[in-house]
């Protein structure tokens, strides 16, 4: 499948030429951050990962720990997860996550929702090999409740695939009895139906869902849950529905209003960039008054924006 990303393989590439390039940047008094993002951004990770070899072969030194030592701030922390290979990046996203102060739901929630099942195994077998630690017991000891099953529910990365045509209107049933007919919501059945099911089956139950009971899933969810479950349950359902656009709005809501998330807005430009930002761009152009491209511009500043706007590519004015 050709990528929807915005960020390709460049096709003269050199690595010993680029880790020239990059060690004359850093070199000396002053670091020249302009020729270090033009670099990293116009290459693939796989690229970059080649780069990093070089650096090693032709300096003896290693190329992240010298841009860590020369470069600062939220643009340091884009250009390493730049250089990091996109498995060790969710793996790394993740045990941040957990073993941080407190644990950040956010990022749990973002990953686990949208990785697809081969993803989500790779994630497991490579967090267990990275640190030693089985990452289902180190979700289940920071998390609880019906949360944690979803989340338990999603680690084992067992959907369904293809329609299972006569489980439709049961499926719409279950869910509608489960939460907008009852008092009281009974979370269980939300959590194994939206946890298991393919995405396209999905989409036809929440079509079957709106007809029975006059409710948008995501509006029944909003109403009859709360928390990190209402959270993990509607990036779910928003990611059966179209991951791009659930990634658009994830990327409106880090910049909009006072304040920018930029772990968020670094994590889903670096993690997104070679699979789909042309269609999150596309989503979030239909979804919003203005381009991803204008809103970075807006709210971000320096060398940390240009190599994000780099990332972004075109602007959908």
């Amino acid at each position: 499948m050709a990528s929807r990303g915005t960020v390709k393989a460049s096709a003269n590439f050199n690595a010993s030429a680029d880790a020239e390039v990059l060690q004359k940047a850093m070199k000396g008094l002053g670091t020249d951050e302009d020729a270090i993002l033009q670099l990293l951004t116009a290459r693939s990770n796989a690229q970059r990962q080649e780069i990093k070899a070089a650096y090693k072969t032709l300096f003896g030194k290693d190329l992240v720990d010298d841009l860590k030592g020369e470069l600062g701030g939220k643009f340091e922390t884009l250009i390493v997860a730049l250089m990091t290979p996109p498995l060790t990046y969710d793996v790394t996203c993740l045990r941040n996550a957990i073993k941080g102060a407190g644990t950040d739901e956010k990022v749990l929630v973002e990953i686990l929702s949208s990785r697809t099942a081969q993803q989500v195994k790779d994630i497991v077998a490579a967090y267990r090999q990275e640190y030693d630690d089985d990452l289902e017991e180190d979700v289940c000891g920071d998390t609880s409740g019906h949360f944690k099953r979803l989340l338990v529910i999603l680690l084992q990365a067992n959907r369904q695939t293809g329609i299972q045509e006569g489980n439709i209107e049961a499926d719409a049933q279950a869910l509608f009895k489960a939460g907008e007919e009852k008092f009281g919501t009974d979370e269980q059945s939300f959590v194994t139906i939206l946890g298991n099911r393919s995405a396209q089956h999905l989409r036809k139950v929440f079509d079957a869902y709106m007809k029975m009971s006059g409710y948008e899933m995501e509006e029944s969810i909003q109403r009859e849950t709360s928390g990190g479950l209402k959270d993990l349950l509607l990036a779910v359902v928003k990611c059966a529905r179209s991951v791009p656009a659930y990634f658009a709005e994830t990327l409106y809501y880090a910049m909009k209003g006072a304040g920018t998330d930029d772990n968020t807005l670094i994590r889903v430009m670096v993690s997104r960039s070679e699979v789909d930002l042309l269609d999150i761009r596309a989503e979030f152009r239909k979804m919003f008054a203005c381009s991803l491209h204008s809103m970075i511009k807006g709210d971000t500043g320096g060398d940390y924006r240009k190599a994000l706007l780099l990332l972004c590519g075109g602007d959908d004015a």
